[in-house]
């Protein structure tokens, strides 16, 4: 009898207790507006520039550069709705999570068509944002307090090495020559 009230009190205080893992995971890493941006972007490339900027949104929260872009925010505010909100850790996790759903978004390409030109193009300019984000980002590292804020950037750092790692194992870009013909004249 004894041990079935433990057993049910346990049990009561496990449904008590707020699990802070699971809310700091049922935060949405893109707004409404960005969801709509990646739906619309059927072609891979082109959804990857949605993850980047995304990405770009929310360093731009981090570092406070929003009051000296007011007038392309206003631009964008349109576009893309109003800048992500949140603190600058849980910003961070975000961008982990986009550069995330960006992996899985190359992967699945990937799967269905191995040769398909828009892999590498798309993977180099992930690469070429998560080099100039991962940059920005490196003072946050003496910042991170919680655990909460150590597991974000961690989780961040393992995307940012997968990304790059990826990329490095690309063939070089190939140029086409007519286009470049075509450029110059």
């Amino acid at each position: 009898m004894m041990r079935r009230t433990l057993i049910a009190l346990s049990f009561a205080l496990l449904l008590l207790v707020p699990n802070q893992a699971s809310s700091f995971q049922k935060r949405d890493h893109l707004t409404t507006q960005e969801v709509d941006l990646v739906k619309e972007a059927q072609i891979l490339d082109k959804r990857i520039e949605v993850f980047i900027k995304a990405v770009e949104r929310r360093v731009m929260v981090i570092n406070g550069t929003s009051a000296a872009n007011a007038k392309q925010l206003k631009k964008d505010a349109e576009k893309w709705g109003e800048l992500p909100t949140g603190s600058r850790f849980e910003l961070v996790g975000d961008i982990a999570r986009i550069y995330d759903e960006a992996i899985t978004n190359i992967d699945d390409v990937s799967t269905r068509d191995e040769r398909n030109p828009l892999i590498p193009k798309a993977l180099r300019k992930l690469a070429t944002s998560v080099s100039q984000i991962m940059e920005q980002l490196k003072p946050l590292k003496a910042e991170a307090k919680t655990e909460a804020d150590i597991s974000s950037l961690e989780l961040l750092n393992e995307d940012a090495e997968q990304i790059l790692a990826a990329a490095n194992k690309l063939p070089p870009e190939v140029v086409d020559k007519k286009a470049k013909k075509n450029d110059k004249n």
